[in-house]
């Protein structure tokens, strides 16, 4: 599995961006997709999932109403949009997909971050103050 992101940057606090990733080495349309994020000396956490279908997301509590995922199975493509951003969003951005063999991996809905074992090389966020 290749997971391509892109389109991070340094914002001001309020501003938005959006993240993209393009995944291949698997089988885009079924799959669950989900963002992770890790801040500096900080472990990686959960931020966004998606299901295969587009029709269930999923959020970080730190994230609800703020940031949007979303997906164009036909662009083998996932997107963050992210809005209202903080301080506290400074972060690194993994794209993520699911572990092969799993729950989540055959039925490309979302059962918790433990479904994700495959991310991609990260864009970094910076959000000034």
């Amino acid at each position: 599995v290749q997971l391509q992101a892109s389109g991070g940057g340094l914002v001001q606090a309020g501003g938005s961006l959006r993240l993209s990733c393009t995944a291949s080495g698997l089988t885009f349309s079924s799959s669950l997709m989900g963002w992770f994020r890790q801040a500096l000396g900080k472990e990686r956490e959960f931020v966004a999932a998606i299901s295969w279908s587009g029709r269930s997301t999923y959020y970080a509590d730190s994230v609800k109403g703020r940031f949007t995922i979303s997906r164009d199975n036909a662009k083998n493509t996932v997107y963050l949009q992210m809005n209202s951003l903080k301080p506290e969003d400074t972060a690194v951005y993994y794209c993520a997909a699911p572990r092969r063999g799993s729950q989540a991996y055959y039925t490309g809905t979302y059962y918790g971050p433990a479904d994700f074992d495959s991310w991609g090389q990260g864009t970094l966020v910076t959000v000034s103050s």
